[in-house]
């Protein structure tokens, strides 16, 4: 929902009645996953999508008819073997669909409109609706901000949710007995509007630009820094959110006090110089970041892994580190190698098994639970 929260604020200022569908869960193939969101309103104007296409036509009656009910209500979809063009997923995957009526005076729509509004002025925000539970409850909702401060009530659902807001993940999450809390289970669905999540490249060389393009088109905020000034332009790296001249630890030990990184915070140090490496991993391998990956050959890797033990890095830090970087795809240009160093840390966010798909079973579209959120702590 929140990737059309621009249009989705503007009808709530309009004052239009509307609906919104959200993929809840994905069982098989999907186009797309948990988050997905279709919203009709009143007249019948559709916004977002659901399936690609598949879906959609039922779903937009369904949200009608929500309209006019008022009553918030999940619906799944999936492939019929006896009429495949029937209302399903041709696929083959099933789709849960939670449909919530946002009408002038229901008591979600402030609820909402207080997470659409952050979405768009960019601050940290998160959505949680019951998606499971007593008929009563569907479709209730809580929005937690980064304050801490928080609209709706729902027992429990706000440390719930803000866990998911930190680690900056969409996905369904249990409340209640199921979940470790008192009172009677609930399944909520989780969405948050957060920060991009941020790759550091430490080293301004051709295979940092490489990079910076690579981890730019996925959606990362893209910070390259080197502690050379005639390496680390903006000429240089044009893909950049940022290019910083500043050592690489010192650099890294600011983001990290500024409350700028979390658990989806990818490092890639190319620098492959142990009086910039050295004091760098030394940190980095203490922090609890999403990955932390290092450039150099095996012989290289060896030696770094000496001097790191000799600073302190006990074991269990230092097999976090992913060296030499990157996954084997027998490619060596820097366009090649950013490639594989950007699907190692794709496969490390989402818990992939780096197989290729034709090897494995289960769902094409695989989502990975959400990380441990990040706490607050200061640079050990």
């Amino acid at each position: 929902m929140l990737d059309i929260a621009e249009e989705l604020r503007a009808w709530c200022a309009a004052g239009r009645d509307f609906a919104v569908a959200t993929v809840v869960a994905v069982s098989g193939s999907a186009p797309r996953g948990p988050g997905a969101s279709l919203a009709v309103d009143a007249g019948g104007t559709a916004l977002g999508s659901l399936s690609g296409g598949c879906v959609e036509s039922a779903v937009h009656e369904l949200c009608l008819e929500a309209i006019a009910s008022g009553h918030s209500g999940v619906h799944r979809f999936g492939y019929s073997d006896d009429d495949a063009f029937a209302v399903g997923l041709t696929c083959g995957g099933v789709l849960d669909v939670l449909i919530t009526p946002v009408r002038r005076h229901d008591p979600v729509r402030p609820v909402i409109g207080a997470v659409l509004d952050a979405a768009c002025r960019g601050s940290r925000s998160a959505l949680g609706r019951v998606v499971h539970g007593a008929p009563e409850q569907l479709g209730r909702a809580i929005a937690v901000h980064a304050d801490g401060s928080y609209e709706g009530r729902l027992g429990g659902g706000a440390e719930r949710v803000r866990g998911w807001l930190a680690a900056g993940r969409t996905g369904t999450a249990e409340l209640g007995t199921a979940g470790g809390l008192c009172g009677q289970p609930l399944t909520l669905l989780v969405e948050s509007a957060a920060e991009r999540p941020r790759l550091l490249v430490y080293g301004a060389i051709d295979f940092a630009a490489a990079l910076t393009r690579i981890g730019a088109f996925l959606g990362y905020r893209v910070t390259v820094c080197d502690a050379r000034p005639v390496f680390v332009t903006p000429a240089r790296f044009p893909d950049a959110d940022e290019v910083v001249v500043d050592w690489p630890h010192r650099h890294l030990a600011a983001e990290w006090e500024a409350g700028r990184l979390d658990s989806r915070t990818a490092v890639c140090v190319l620098t492959h110089d142990a009086k910039f490496d050295v004091p760098l991993l030394t940190l980095a391998l203490r922090l609890p970041l999403g990955y932390v990956g290092a450039m150099g050959s095996r012989r290289t890797h060896e030696e770094r892994a000496r001097r790191l033990r000799a600073e302190g890095v006990p074991a269990a830090a230092l097999a976090r580190l992913r060296s030499p970087i990157g996954l084997d795809l027998g490619g060596a240009t820097p366009e090649e190698t950013a490639l594989a160093i950007a699907a190692e840390f794709t496969a490390v966010r989402y818990a992939g098994t780096i197989l290729p798909l034709a090897w494995s079973k289960g769902a094409v579209h695989g989502r990975a639970d959400p990380p441990v959120p990040v706490p607050s702590a200061k640079v050990p």
